[in-house]
C-alpha cells in the first residue's frame, strides 16, 4: 500500500519572518540623538550668548574661563556618573572637595610643596570615599544617608580645620599652573586635567569588564550577582572612584584659586547629579554616557557664564537649574515608558 504524499509546504506561508535590528542598535541610536539634542542645546545656548553679549561672550579669555570653570565640577561628574550608573548617589561629592581642599592648604601640608598639596588632596578624597563605601556596601547603608552623613560631617571638619578662614596657597608652583604662562597652545592645564580624566573615564565605563559591571550592578543587582560579580566589592570600587575624582577637583580647585576654604564645593553635588541626569544617566542606574555627562557640565557652565555676563542674580541662576533638572527627569521618564 503507497503512503499518502503529503501536500508541498506553502512557501508563502511558511517563510521566516526576517529578524529585526539588534537592540544595540537601538540603544546606540538613542545615545546619538541624546548627544546631538545636547550639543544643539549648547550650539543655542553659545548663540544666546554671542547675541546678548558678543564681546565679552565670545572673547578668548571667557572661553577659556568657561572651559576652566567646567573642569573642576567636570571630573567631580565623571566619578558621579559611575555611581549612578551602579544605582547609588553620592551627596558628599561637595564636602569632600571642601575638606580636601583645605586638609592639603594647611601650612603644615603646604611644606611638602607641590607633591604634598597634591598627594593630600588625593589621598583624604580617595579616604572619604573609602568610608562611604564601606557603610554602603558592607554596612548595608542607603547611599542617601551615609553620604548626606559623610557631607555633614565633612564641612564640619573641614570648617573645623580653618576656623572660618581662607587658606591662602604659597606654592609657586602650584599657583604658576594658573597663569597664562601655563598654557599650552591656548588651553589651560586645568582642562587638560579634565580631557585627560574624560577620556579614561569613557574608556573604562565603555571598553572594559569594570565599567561592564557598573551597569550590570545598576541594572540588576541580584542578576549580577548570580552572574559571579561581587556586587559588595563592585559598590566599594565605584565610591574609592568619586574620592578619587573629588581629590583631583579639589587640587584644579587650589590651583584655579590660589587658596582653600571650608566653602569650597558648594553644590557641587546638585550640579554633579544634574549634568549627569541631563546627559542621560538614569537616576534608576543600569545606564549613562560619560560624553552626555560632559556635555552636561558644559551646558550648566555656559548658562552660569551667560547669567553673569547679563547680571542676573544667583537665585535666577539656581532657579533655571532646578527646572532643567525636572525636565530632564520627565523626559528621562516619557523615554523609559515609550521604550
Amino acid at each position: 500500500m503507497t503512503q499518502p504524499v503529503s501536500p508541498p509546504l506553502d512557501s508563502s506561508t511558511d517563510k521566516v519572518p526576517p529578524a529585526g535590528p539588534p537592540a544595540w542598535r537601538g540603544l546606540l541610536i538613542r545615545a546619538d540623538v541624546r548627544t546631538l539634542s545636547l550639543l544643539g542645546v549648547l550650539a543655542v545656548l553659545i548663540l544666546i550668548g554671542g547675541i546678548t553679549k558678543p564681546d565679552e561672550f565670545l572673547d578668548t579669555r571667557n572661553l577659556q574661563l568657561v572651559l576652566t570653570q567646567a573642569s573642576v565640577i567636570g571630573v567631580v561628574t565623571v566619578g558621579m556618573t559611575f555611581v549612578i550608573v551602579s544605582g547609588g548617589i553620592d551627596l558628599s561629592v561637595g564636602a569632600i572637595v571642601a575638606l580636601a581642599s583645605v586638609w592639603a592648604t594647611t601650612v603644615a601640608t603646604q611644606e611638602y610643596g607641590f607633591a604634598g598639596i597634591l598627594f593630600t588632596a588625593i589621598v583624604v578624597g580617595v579616604g572619604c570615599g573609602l568610608v562611604n563605601g564601606v557603610l554602603i556596601a558592607y554596612g548595608a547603608m542607603v547611599p542617601f544617608i551615609a553620604t548626606l552623613a559623610m557631607l555633614a560631617s565633612a564641612r564640619g571638619l573641614a570648617l573645623q580645620i580653618t576656623d572660618g578662614k581662607t587658606q591662602i596657597v604659597t606654592v609657586p608652583s602650584v599657583l604658576d599652573l594658573g597663569e597664562r604662562d601655563a598654557y599650552v597652545l591656548g588651553i589651560p592645564p586645568l582642562v587638560m586635567v579634565f580631557a585627560v580624566v574624560t577620556v579614561i573615564g569613557w574608556l573604562v565605563l565603555n571598553r572594559t569588564t569594570f565599567g561592564r559591571r557598573t551597569v550590570a550592578v545598576g541594572g540588576n543587582p541580584e542578576a549580577a550577582r548570580l552572574a559571579g560579580i561581587d556586587v559588595r566589592r563592585q559598590r566599594l570600587y565605584l565610591y574609592l572612584l568619586s574620592g578619587l575624582c573629588c581629590g583631583i577637583a579639589a587640587f584644579l580647585l587650589i590651583v584655579l584659586a590660589g587658596s582653600g576654604q571650608n566653602t569650597n564645593g558648594n553644590l557641587y553635588e546638585l550640579d554633579a547629579i544634574a549634568a549627569a541626569i541631563i546627559g542621560g544617566t538614569l537616576l534608576t542606574g543600569g545606564r549613562g554616557t560619560i560624553t552626555g555627562s560632559v556635555l552636561g557640565v558644559l551646558i550648566f557652565t555656559t548658562i552660569t557664564n551667560i547669567f553673569a555676563l547679563n547680571n542676573l542674580q544667583s537665585d535666577v541662576q539656581q532657579i533655571a537649574k532646578g527646572a532643567i533638572i525636572v525636565a530632564a527627569v520627565l523626559v528621562q521618564r516619557r523615554t523609559a515608558s515609550t521604550t
